[in-house]
């Protein structure tokens, strides 16, 4: 799943400076939606690059009218209507105006937006996710059970996008039934809330990978090859590398050159990580190969816990130099190799911490990722490979 941040900026946020500073932060920290009133999707058009949606009128003749002059992303229905209160629910939902709304060919909104102020607003909110392919739910006295409810009830019929205040409230929204919501609505002004919520989802859709210990069977010098150094347009912290290798199976964990030594300056934005054929595992879960990287593509830094994250390349800069050859056999009896560049800044992560490779020996146990499948052209296959 997909997880999303909308920006609440709507004229109930205040007057168009007091949007605009919000919007404004919102396009900085990276949100994937701003929200507004119809008349200020051009403003936010001039402002920078987002997904606009729209509240808009729940008349159809109005809606038809509109559609021909809004810019909007999207178009939401239920504001001042129905879904917010302004109008009172029909006792039977086949006469809901935002319903019919929802349900009309063409100018058709293609969201509804509900608060929830009780049981028959959150029935109301299922019916409009039925028809709506974003549901906005606003929870009035309540927290986690109707949440609960909905995200059971509706399931892949709509994005569901909760209203939230806080970072916080964004991280439970999105766990809810380890399922969560795919997107919520944030109502805040506080620039760092934004930006931690934004975190929040960058780390939700995030892998978590096991990595594991291989011990060292065999370490030697080889000739000179063409070495590859990914630089990166963003900084690694100290625990933080990428997975290379040069068998996709089974990749070693490098660290970034983030450590200082009495000869060469860190260079937290890069990993030395190996010889030109080798692989480097990118974010959707796949690899490339070195030789293939150049700048603005994504590749995926993990720590020594597993946990990932995106990096885009800045420059792959290769180079001839002396390599080592290092092999490892996993505990399932998994012999997996490399090529790393024979210098003391290139690092792996051993029982003991992080390790030169110049001092590694057989024996030594250092982290990998290694999984049982075979790859074409970046992609995993249930394939017989062998790789030698």
């Amino acid at each position: 799943m997909t997880r999303s941040v909308w920006l609440k900026a709507d004229d109930e946020v205040g007057d168009w400076e007091a949007r605009k500073r919000r919007i404004t932060a919102g396009l900085e920290a990276g949100v994937d939606w701003v929200l507004v009133d119809e008349a200020d999707v051009d403003r936010v058009r001039d402002l920078g690059s987002v997904n606009v949606a729209a509240f808009t009128n729940g008349d159809v003749h109005v809606m038809e009218a509109e559609a021909e002059e809004s810019d909007a992303d999207a178009t939401i229905v239920g504001k001042d209507g129905e879904g917010d209160g302004t109008v009172d629910l029909p006792s039977d939902f086949s006469g809901s105006a935002d319903l019919s709304s929802l349900r009309q060919n063409g100018a058709a909104p293609e969201g509804g937006y509900v608060r929830i102020f009780n049981e028959d607003y959150e029935a109301f909110a299922e019916e409009v996710a039925t028809e709506a392919d974003f549901t906005i739910v606003i929870g009035e006295d309540w927290q986690i059970i109707p949440l609960e409810n909905l995200i059971a009830r509706v399931g892949d019929e709509t994005d569901l996008i909760t209203g939230v205040t806080s970072a916080e409230d964004a991280r439970t929204a999105y766990e809810t039934l380890e399922h969560g919501v795919d997107g919520v609505l944030l109502d805040t002004d506080d620039i760092d809330e934004i930006r931690k919520t934004v975190d929040v989802r960058d780390e939700m859709g995030r892998e978590q990978l096991e990595l594991e210990y291989a011990e060292v069977t065999a370490i030697e010098q080889t000739g000179s090859a063409d070495r590859v150094c990914i630089d990166t347009g963003n900084l690694m912290e100290h625990d933080e590398g990428m997975l290379v290798g040069s068998m996709a199976r089974g990749l070693f964990f490098v660290h970034a050159e983030t450590a200082e030594s009495p000869y060469v300056a860190s260079r937290p934005f890069r990993v030395n990580a190996g010889a030109v054929h080798a692989y480097v595992r990118t974010p959707d879960g796949g690899t490339k190969y070195l030789s293939e990287l150049q700048s603005g593509d994504e590749v995926q830094v993990v720590d020594s816990s597993g946990r990932t994250r995106e990096a885009i390349v800045g420059r792959a800069k290769i180079e001839k130099r002396p390599m080592f050859r290092v092999q490892a056999e996993t505990e399932e009896g998994d012999r997996i190799e490399t090529l790393l560049q024979n210098a003391e800044t290139i690092k792996v992560h051993t029982r003991d911490g992080r390790t030169a490779v110049t001092d590694l020996e057989p024996g030594d146990e250092l982290l990998v990722y290694h999984e049982d499948t075979a790859t074409h052209f970046g992609e995993k296959i249930e394939e017989s490979i062998i790789e030698k």
